[in-house]
């Protein structure tokens, strides 16, 4: 296993606990690392060139107004949360059909079925991903390569803070309020705890996963109101 971040304090907390799960020391390897840059991208292929699994959970853009902004803005957005996922997919999709197993999971957002005013940054970019990977999910289906999405609701995350915090401060009200708000309009009443999220991953990334493919997952609590 190897996971990449730019934090080592956080990098190096996650393999630990990792490590105390099952896997053995040498089992976890740590690149510290922009995932989002070209050298990033190459130093988590140098730790791990040939992977059968990969997982993509680039961290979202800031919530805001649009109004604010820059053409830069959007393209860091593109860059992170749908062209890093891609050019990792290709550095690895072909290795995975070679040796007829893989599973790709992206880790995207609930706002990409259910779009939220404040995270236009976050619905823009992870729609393109969602509708290259609809694509490319049915080519290598056939060759046991799966991939999917995962679309997270609210869970108890630093992320579900900042977005929280953009929220109350649009609407003039305090984080209190705005949490409070958000969790009524989900049926479970409340929000999602990351150890359900990390099972429905690791079960996508199973073998017994392999007749699901180019599927978007929603896992928000009953949240989203539509059928499909």
């Amino acid at each position: 296993m190897t996971i990449v971040a730019r934090g080592a304090e956080a990098l190096e907390a996650t393999a630990a606990e990792l490590r105390k799960l099952g896997a053995g020391d040498t089992a976890v390897a740590t690149v510290v690392a922009d995932i989002t840059t070209p050298a990033g991208r190459a130093a988590a292929l140098a730790a791990c060139p040939a992977p059968d699994i990969l997982v993509n959970n680039a961290g979202g853009p800031p919530p805001g107004d649009f109004r604010d902004w820059s053409r830069d803005d959007w393209l860091k957005a593109i860059d992170a949360n749908m062209l890093t996922p891609i050019e990792l997919i290709k550095a690895t999709v072909d290795g995975m059909i070679g040796r007829r197993f893989g599973r790709i999971v992206n880790i995207t957002s609930g706002a990409v079925k259910a779009p939220i005013d404040v995270l236009g940054l976050s619905n823009g970019a992870r729609s393109g991903l969602t509708g290259f990977v609809a694509g490319l999910a049915r080519k290598t289906v056939g060759h046991n390569v799966t991939i999917n999405n995962l679309l997270p609701g609210f869970f108890a995350t630093d992320r579900m803070q900042a977005v929280i915090g953009g929220q109350a401060k649009s609407k003039g009200i305090s984080y209190e309020a705005a949490l409070a708000e958000r969790v009524a309009t989900i049926p479970a009443g409340r929000v999602g705890d990351p150890a359900e999220f990390g099972a429905a991953c690791a079960w996508l990334c199973s073998a017994q996963a392999g007749y699901i493919t180019g599927q978007n997952w929603l896992l928000d609590g009953g949240a989203y109101p539509g059928t499909f």
